[in-house]
């Protein structure tokens, strides 16, 4: 059964984007979208989606005080990831101590973005396989205070990481897919994979670049 999913995002561009990236991947349905906070919470009782993708800047309630008031209703659960621009420390820790499940920092890349996904539907399915009582280790695992190695996606290298990340690490500033690849020995699509996979488990973060003709282009740097 795929996950029931209601995009909240201001911007209605951006909210189509994000409708095709999930719509890309079949363990997701789309079943609505919202422009607004009001919007948005009339929408989860109307829809009873399993998932919110939440903007945090919203032009009459932020993201903060719909999480807020997602989390005191009396309705059935629902899950939320927060999908934004919004880095500030204090954001981001009442986001988590008000029960965001993930934050996902725009601008990121479409594999970013399922890549995350894709973890927390991992998530998800090993909670519903809990019994209803869980030991201290099953307890652990769900809070992730126990780290766990993170396997690396088919075709990459733990050798070839090492070199992307120190490449990143000896650089002052941010660098494109193309500088890491001249840096590390690997072509810009290489790289890139690399890169991308960085962002993903939140060990680097990416911002769009400006250079010739304003043709845009993105730079990444660790975390």
């Amino acid at each position: 059964m795929s996950v029931r999913t209601l995009v909240v995002d201001d911007d209605f561009a951006v909210a189509a984007v994000h409708r095709g990236f999930l719509e890309a991947l079949p363990e997701f349905s789309v079943v609505g979208e919202a422009h607004g906070g009001g919007e948005a919470l009339r929408a989860v009782e109307a829809l009873r989606p399993d998932l919110v993708l939440l903007d945090i800047h919203l032009p009459d309630l932020s993201g903060l005080e719909v999480l807020a008031r997602l989390r005191g209703r009396s309705g059935p659960p629902v899950d939320v990831i927060a999908v934004t621009a919004a880095r500030e420390r204090e954001t981001v820790r009442q986001a988590m101590s008000r029960g965001v499940d993930h934050y996902l920092v725009k601008p990121f890349t479409r594999t970013a973005f399922q890549d995350r996904m894709r973890q927390y539907l991992a998530r998800r399915t090993e909670v519903q396989r809990l019994g209803q009582w869980l030991d201290q280790d099953e307890v652990d695992r769900l809070l992730q205070h126990r780290p766990r190695s993170v396997a690396l996606p088919k075709g990459l290298s733990a050798v070839t990481l090492r070199l992307v990340t120190d490449a990143l690490r000896d650089c002052a500033g941010d660098l494109s897919a193309q500088e890491v690849g001249e840096r590390a020995g690997m072509s810009r699509v290489s790289a890139r994979r690399y890169l991308e996979h960085l962002v993903t488990v939140g060990k680097a973060e990416v911002q769009p670049r400006y250079g010739m003709a304003n043709r845009p282009s993105h730079g990444y740097r660790l975390t």
